[in-house]
Order: C-alpha cells, then sequence, then structure tokens
C-alpha cells in the first residue's frame, strides 16, 4: 500500500515586516529585519520565507493568492509574560497599593472562578480581548480553583493560541475560599500537568502566588514538581513592592532576601519568570541571571499600585532575560502599545532611555526568550508559528497628522508605541488564520 504525501497549505501576506532575530542593546541595527515591501510565507502554519516582495512573489504557485495588508505594519504578535485572566474584572479599580488590592479586589474577584461558568466566560473575553490588542501568547495566572485553568487552556485552544497557564497555589494568608493545602495544590497541580501540558499549544506554569501566601511545605512540593516536571513553566511574584518585601523578611527570617525564598525551594532556574523584580539587590539580579530565571518587566501596574520603577539597565547588565507584560488587572491595559508607552517613562524616570527598537524587541523577540520559547514564537525565523499582528500606523487622526511629521522607521514605531492602542490593530492572525479583524 503506498500514501501519497499531502501538500502543505500555503499562505501569503504582504505588507512593510519587521521582526526581531537578536537584541537591539546587544548587537545593535543587526538586530532586526525590516522589509518595506515584504512579504510573509506560511506552510501549515509555520514560517517558510520572509524577504522582498518582489523576490517572492516570482515562487509562489499560481493557486496561492497573497493577502494584501500594504500600508500596514506587520510584526510578530506580541508576547505577555504576566497575566491575570481573572483580574479582567477589577481592572482600573480605584485606590490601593499591592497589599490593600490583593485583599480589596483581587480575593473577591478570584473567589467567583470557582463557578465553572465565571471562569468560561471570563477566559473566553480575555483571549478575545488578548488577540484585539494583537497579543498571541501569554504567561497567565488562573485561581486556586482548577476549572479555572481548564477554562483558559480551552477558550485558549479554541483559538489555536500558544497559553502558558497555571493553578495558584495559596495555602496561608488568604482568605478561607481561596486557600488550598500544600498536599491539594500539588495534587491538583500534577493532574492538569498531565491534562494540559505540551497538548496542542499549551504549555503548564506552576503557579506559587507569591512566597508570604505559601508554606514552607507548599514551597517544597512546588519546587519538586518543577524538578520532576522539566519542560513545565514555573511563574511568581517578587520584589514588587517595599511592604510585600518586609513581610516576606519577617515570614522567612532566614533567608538573604525575598528571591532567596524562592531560591531555596529550587524555584529558580530556565523557565522560572518572575513578575516585577523592583526591589533586588545585585545579588539578587546576578543570581537570576546565573540562574536561567526571567524577570517580567509591568509598568503600568508598577506605576499604578504605586510600587517604584524597574531597573531595565540592571538587569541587562547583568544579562538577566527580561520580557514585557500588562499584569491586568494591577495594569492598566492590555494593550502593549500602551504597555511599551508607560515602559520608556519608567526608564526614564530612572535616568535611562527605551528606543523603538528595543521596546519592540522586549515585546516580541525578548518576552519569546524569556519564556523559552523563541524557537517557536516572537519572531519570523523559519519554522516559528505564523503568529503576527497587523499595525495601522495612521489609525486615528492625531496618530496619522504625527505620521506625516516622521522622517524615519524609527520615528514612526516610537510615535506608535506613544500613541497607539487597540484602535491600531487592525488584525491578528493566529498560525496564519486570522483570530481578529477590527471592525
Amino acid at each position: 500500500m503506498t500514501t501519497t504525501a499531502v501538500a502543505p497549505r500555503v499562505q501569503a501576506f504582504r505588507a512593510s515586516i519587521l521582526h526581531f532575530v537578536d537584541d537591539p542593546a546587544v548587537v545593535g541595527d543587526a538586530a532586526r529585519q525590516y522589509f518595506d515591501d515584504g512579504l510573509l510565507v506560511l506552510a501549515d502554519g509555520k514560517v517558510s520565507a520572509l524577504g522582498e516582495a518582489a523576490t517572492l512573489l516570482p515562487t509562489l504557485a499560481p493557486d496561492v493568492e497573497p493577502v494584501d495588508y500594504r500600508g500596514r505594519l506587520l510584526m510578530p504578535g506580541f508576547v505577555d509574560t504576566h497575566v491575570h485572566y481573572p483580574q479582567t474584572d477589577i481592572i482600573a479599580s480605584y485606590g490601593a497599593q499591592l497589599l490593600d488590592w490583593l485583599n480589596t479586589y483581587t480575593f473577591p474577584a478570584e473567589r467567583r472562578y470557582a463557578d465553572p461558568e465565571v471562569a468560561r466566560d471570563g477566559a473566553e473575553f480575555f483571549c478575545d480581548e488578548l488577540l484585539r490588542n494583537g497579543t498571541t501568547s501569554a504567561l497567565c495566572f488562573a485561581t486556586v480553583h482548577p476549572q479555572s485553568v481548564d477554562a483558559i487552556f480551552a477558550a485558549a485552544a479554541a483559538r489555536n493560541m500558544c497559553m502558558l497557564a497555571g493553578k495558584v497555589m495559596m495555602d496561608r494568608n488568604a482568605p478561607d475560599y481561596l486557600t488550598d493545602t500544600a498536599e491539594s495544590s500539588h495534587a491538583d497541580s500534577q493532574a492538569l500537568i498531565e491534562r494540559w501540558h505540551g497538548k496542542g499549544r499549551a504549555r503548564y506554569a506552576i503557579t506559587p502566588r507569591f512566597a508570604p501566601t505559601s508554606t514552607e511545605r507548599q514551597l517544597e512540593l512546588a519546587g519538586r514538581l518543577f524538578a520532576e516536571h522539566p519542560g513545565v513553566h514555573l511563574q511568581s511574584h517578587v520584589a514588587e513592592n517595599k511592604a510585600e518585601v518586609a513581610w516576606v523578611a519577617e515570614l522567612f527570617p532566614k533567608a538573604r532576601s525575598y528571591l532567596d525564598v524562592y531560591d531555596h525551594y529550587g524555584l529558580l532556574g530556565p523557565r522560572a519568570v518572575y513578575a516585577h523584580c523592583i526591589h533586588l539587590d545585585e545579588t539578587d539580579r546576578r543570581r537570576m541571571a546565573d540562574s536561567g530565571s526571567a524577570m517580567a518587566f509591568c509598568p503600568t501596574s508598577n506605576l499604578f499600585l504605586g510600587s517604584g520603577l524597574f531597573d531595565l539597565e540592571a538587569a541587562h547588565q547583568h544579562g538577566a532575560r527580561v520580557g514585557l507584560a500588562t499584569d491586568v488587572g494591577g495594569g492598566t491595559s492590555f494593550s502593549m502599545l500602551q504597555t511599551l508607552n508607560e515602559a520608556y517613562k519608567v526608564a526614564l524616570m530612572a535616568g535611562q532611555t527605551l528606543d523603538p527598537w528595543r521596546a519592540f524587541y522586549l515585546a516580541t523577540l525578548g518576552s519569546a526568550r524569556a519564556l523559552y520559547l523563541d524557537d517557536s514564537i516572537g519572531s519570523f525565523a523559519t519554522g516559528c508559528v505564523g503568529d503576527f499582528v497587523v499595525l495601522d500606523l495612521h489609525a486615528t487622526p492625531l496618530m496619522a497628522r504625527r505620521m506625516e511629521r516622521t522622517a524615519t522607521l524609527a520615528e514612526r514605531l516610537f510615535a506608535l508605541m506613544m500613541l497607539g492602542d487597540d484602535r491600531a490593530v487592525v488584525a491578528t492572525h493566529v498560525a496564519g488564520e486570522c483570530r481578529y479583524v477590527r471592525g
């Protein structure tokens, strides 16, 4: 019996195309590739060719009709390295710093996700909101309820999105209605890993909320899970708020630092991502870099909750991986463009700068590298999944007027990240399929 090979499905997209092949802060102009009239070619949803349209168009089969996005900018889909999907409904809630925020808004909102229908509805809205803002991949907190994890993975799978998520582990210093136990959190996480990790584009993330809400036993078991499942991710928070740092010092008096608590229990390493990383010292930053752990830079939430300013240059000097994150609902926008807007201001307040090349690198390939997924997302390297966003640099009258007065691509990108939001997103494609189109 002979089998006939099935020809791959070929798609082509014509636009101005920008992506990054390395970090602009390290290799300068060689980090980027830009084609003013470019063509992106996908085979079965993965990148097979990228280059000038004039060069590649003659290589297409007669039946392949390119999708025409000329006049628009096509980039890899944005990658959000820290976000809480159950906090969507409390975004922009007034007046609290971190610990008050948790008790006043977060915990009551997350309680509702014990209801599978609430979780399903929240997950569906969340995934659609990501796509509306050009975000195609995210590292996401669920709640303490296993059904909340099922809901986000199911919603992402229906859209073929690359989603990383996990059940919150939290066995103390939280309301009774949201606490688990060290043993139950281990068992639930183990079952969820077996159910979801590696199924389609789903990736599991072991998720102790943060050190104050986990006993030593729970952190120990989380570390055991991380060691026993070398392909999974891990996510938590560290050094976001000064009061939080002081609380950790009281709860773990033997630890050298907040980060050292996680290190002691084997919770650092490749595929471990820690949000905020504001109040770290040099030893902590060096340890994060040496261990391969990544930092999630969350500018809108850090400003909204008054937590402090992330030191991007110190992270770079130590060689730490850094990804960009919205941190909704402490963060105030799902838009990675608006997140870059605030990231620029955070850097400036810290006496640093964030040029547009480095900014868009952080939102794409930089974040993919933070997640150790740059072999499949974050760029248009051959073999990567064809996740991309199509951007309109003239989406509003103000943007159009500003663009008329720009002379370089760098100027246009900077204006885009300062003035752009969801209105600039024309379309979002996941593995080549259009999953959102404006209007």
